[in-house]
């Protein structure tokens, strides 16, 4: 008489399955603690405000910020000539979670590192090839980042009014943010977002 072997089969797949789970559940939260780690250790009066568009930009890209080309190149040549100083933050940062783009300073510009007509090219580049999400998978992210976050206990300031914000503004369907006052007058961030694979390519290259 044959058995089946069939339930202790099942069993294994399941036992697999949870595993492979709990590892992908303890990456996602370990790659969520370092770019939250890596803000603050950047930008220290950062709040939760300025989490969430660090992961926000990762996950939705550029595509939010230029109708067209020229208007594009209109706004960065404003945005040159409305400041003077080096602001002291990063030339490169990689953000969000899955590092899917990165934050290229205009400084690039200011210190002639990158010709102009490069950093447009990569910056409408990046902007013409953002994938589209939708509301649900990113109210979902969101919530996921969040849960990772509340368990770093960091005790940011105002943290609850934000989270109210940001929860409120989700619902809504209206997921961008500006940086909090707090951090635009104390890092003054001039920057694009440009896609990973683009900045490695056109760009990292000729960084000093």
């Amino acid at each position: 008489m044959k058995h089946s072997i069939k339930p202790r089969r099942t069993g294994y797949f399941l036992i697999i399955t949870l595993l492979i789970a709990a590892s992908c559940s303890e990456s996602f939260d370990k790659k969520v603690k370092d770019s939250v780690n890596n803000q603050l250790s950047v930008y220290p009066q950062s709040n939760l405000q300025d989490i969430y568009k660090n992961f926000f930009q990762d996950r939705f890209g550029p595509g939010h910020l230029i109708p067209d080309t020229a208007t594009a190149g209109e706004y960065l040549r404003e945005e040159l000539g409305s400041y003077t100083e080096d602001n002291q933050n990063p030339l490169l940062e990689l953000i969000g979670w899955e590092g899917n783009y990165y934050r290229v300073n205009l400084d690039v510009l200011k210190l002639n590192i990158i010709p102009a007509d490069v950093y447009l090219e990569a910056f409408v580049e990046s902007a013409n090839s953002v994938p589209a999400v939708s509301p649900d998978k990113w109210k979902n992210e969101w919530k996921k980042i969040t849960g990772v976050i509340e368990k770093m206990n960091l005790a940011l300031p105002d943290y609850e009014s934000d989270k109210a914000k940001i929860q409120d503004l989700i619902e809504k369907g209206d997921f961008v943010v500006h940086h909090s006052p707090v951090f635009e007058n104390t890092y003054h961030p001039h920057y694009r977002i440009i896609k990973k694979d683009i900045v490695l390519k056109k760009i990292k290259p000729q960084l000093p």
